[in-house]
């Protein structure tokens, strides 16, 4: 330990903070070494080895100073066009100024709640989710990532059906924490962890209605309590996978035949991203439980909820209204910001903004997959959740590799970039998106000429 070595490295770092100058080079080049090394000393060094802002940036990592909408820019000054959006957390782009403002409001009135008073924003926040949600959803519950909000949703579930089992997708990403890691459908983070939830879960094919109906029906002919079937509207991890239109509303009607709550998981589609409000909306379909987060707090504070009907909370409110808490949940800066982030998306109707974007947008990768099919093997997605899936990982890195140093940022790293996905900010511009059309038709091509 070293108390004197931390004062003065975090004395430092808070001038760094506060300083509006942007920084000289020579600061600039010290922030990059400073920051590779904390990294790979004190956080995760893996990760250093397949950022492309490392691998793929030349002699100077790029590390992040500042952002505006769809745009930000690094310590050395190079700027980028904002393809990723933060995986879903930032539809309304970098430091959207009214989430901003709400958030710089509150944190000088009270930051954090009491745990005795009655913190206002929390219930503000509740109302709001029961008067955007679909059917007859009125209750919420409020933490700061997805996977807690997943938790919570499986928690609610068996405690209000009194049952254990889960029916979920393949290929299906729902959190690293045990709960939700137990519903995903993916080896590469299930298997090293062994034995994950205790119950059972019976994983079908995304979009595969039948499949759902077959187990529903598997488990109750052998006695299987099935306590919900949770799945994405569109499978974003997998990139951006759509599912036939009769996927949703037969499962709503299978799972209402069996007694099984429906659970939707919103944290990557919700809040307009796909081109409309909530992705079931496609399908005009409620679920019995919804879960968000991301974007709910407009890329400045992280907030997750999970809202389900008055029926189906009752088991968290009686007889002991603290079955599942979290101190930090539904803080009053998360609750200001999220506030803030619903007013913005519901006054510019950002859904119809991603539905038209997205058409285009969508358009014309399609257009550049079918003039290089030797590099693209299809292209998928609504709204402004694209997914582009390429041959081979190889060839998706190539491509992401490339757009990075051409300035535009995708997802899409050395171990994960058969398919990459396009998520912009909803707020992007028509020229943001041009440009960005322009530079990946330049990096497709680069990578076409070296096969």
């Amino acid at each position: 330990m070293n108390y004197d070595t931390a004062l003065s490295y975090s004395s430092q770092w808070l001038d760094i903070i506060k300083q509006e100058n942007f920084p000289d080079e020579t600061q600039a080049k010290w922030i990059i070494e400073e920051s590779k090394n904390n990294f790979a000393e004190h956080f995760n060094r893996g990760w250093l080895e397949y950022r492309k802002s490392v691998t793929e940036a030349g002699d100077w990592a790029s590390v992040e100073w500042s952002g505006k909408g769809s745009m930000f820019t690094d310590v050395m000054g190079r700027k980028y066009i904002d393809w990723l959006g933060g995986f879903g957390a930032l539809d309304l782009g970098w430091c959207h100024p009214d989430v901003v403002d709400a958030v710089i409001a509150q944190v000088k009135r009270s930051p954090m709640p009491s745990q005795e008073l009655i913190d206002p924003l929390r219930g503000v926040l509740g109302k709001l989710m029961a008067d955007i949600t679909p059917g007859d959803l009125k209750y919420s519950w409020f933490a700061a990532s997805g996977t807690e909000a997943i938790e919570a949703a499986i928690k609610i579930a068996k405690l209000y059906t009194g049952k254990s089992a889960f029916i979920v997708a393949v290929k299906a990403f729902h959190g690293k924490t045990m709960g939700s890691l137990s519903m995903m459908g993916k080896a590469d983070f299930r298997q090293p962890m062994g034995l994950l939830y205790g119950g059972n879960v019976y994983h079908v094919p995304f979009g595969d209605a039948g499949a759902v109906e077959q187990q529903l029906e598997i488990c109750d002919n052998v006695g299987i309590d099935v306590a919900g079937v949770l799945f994405e509207p569109i499978q974003g991890e997998a990139g951006a996978i759509v599912p036939p239109d009769d996927f949703w509303p037969r499962v709503r009607t299978a799972t209402r035949k069996y007694g099984v709550l429906l659970i939707a998981d919103e944290v990557q589609t919700g809040l307009g991203r796909t081109g409309r409000l909530w992705g079931v909306d496609h399908w005009d379909v409620a679920p019995d439980i919804l879960a968000t987060a991301k974007s709910l707090g407009g890329g400045v504070m992280p907030i997750s909820a999970v809202t389900t009907t008055e029926e189906i909370f009752k088991p968290m409110m009686y007889p002991n209204p603290f079955m599942h808490t979290t101190t930090t949940g539904g803080n009053a800066l998360a609750c200001s910001a999220a506030i803030a982030t619903i007013n913005v998306i519901l006054r510019d109707r950002l859904w119809e903004a991603a539905s038209t974007k997205g058409a285009y947008l969508k358009e014309k990768v399609d257009d550049l997959a079918q003039e290089f099919p030797q590099v693209y093997k299809e292209v998928t997605g609504k709204g402004l959740l694209i997914g582009q899936h390429f041959h081979t990982p190889e060839l998706g890195y190539k491509v992401a590799a490339e757009l990075f140093k051409r300035g535009v940022v995708v997802a899409g790293t050395l171990n994960s970039a058969q398919t990459v996905r396009i998520e912009p900010p909803l707020i992007i511009s028509q020229e943001e998106i041009d440009e960005g059309l322009n530079r990946l038709a330049d990096a497709v091509g680069v990578v076409a000429k070296m096969m």
